[in-house]
């Protein structure tokens, strides 16, 4: 599979289900004009590719030096690709929380910074998943991926607000609950799929 593909499937598998990031987006979309829902993807988008070059490259130069760093890397990535893949399966969460519509520009660029950067959870698993793909990949393969990744971001965030603004009265928990599913068998395929490269490492 071309890593520039790999790349965007992987990226709309990790963008796409319910968190933070999206819960504002969403958020943004239903209660503001559609310039400002824009405005704020394009604030998500910026922090969260940032935060994908961060977790890819940095955790990407150690696993280029350290043979054994590389081997942990990817089965404890592989392990957290599967687990996060089968918490979305199992995830009821619904679309909640405050509506950006009365943020100013700041306070929009600031609170995309804190869904992003500021989120636990988001830079370990970044950094877990994204990581563990950097121990399989090299050279114009690494670039190729993490564009692919960054493009997942622009397309989903972009499109996620522009389908809200004009679908909003059709965008239910049920089909928030249809992204999660989707999203979490495909995130468990890659995660066997990584695992089955440090199998074939060790053996």
């Amino acid at each position: 599979m071309p890593s520039l593909f790999q790349g965007l499937v992987m990226g709309l598998a990790y963008v796409a289900p319910i968190g933070l990031q999206n819960i504002f987006v969403i958020n943004s979309a239903l209660g503001s004009s559609r310039k400002k829902a824009l405005f704020t993807a394009l604030a998500v988008i910026f922090f969260d590719v940032t935060l994908a070059f961060a977790c890819f490259f940095g955790v990407g130069a150690l696993i280029e030096r350290l043979v054994w760093f590389k081997s942990l890397i990817l089965l404890v990535g592989s392990l957290v690709v599967i687990y996060i893949g089968i918490g979305l399966l199992g995830q009821r969460r619904e679309v909640q929380g405050q509506a950006a519509a009365s943020l100013g520009a700041g306070r929009v660029i600031a609170t995309a910074c804190v869904v992003t950067w500021c989120n636990p959870q988001a830079v370990i698993d970044g950094t877990m998943m994204l990581g563990a793909f950097r121990s399989t990949l090299y050279g114009e393969a690494a670039i190729n991926f993490i564009l692919g990744v960054s493009l997942a971001s622009c397309l989903w965030f972009l499109g996620l607000t522009l389908f809200i603004s004009l679908f909003s009265n059709r965008f239910t928990p049920k089909v928030l609950r249809g992204i999660n599913i989707l999203c979490g068998l495909v995130i468990v395929f890659y995660g066997l799929k990584l695992l089955y490269s440090f199998i074939t490492m060790v053996v």
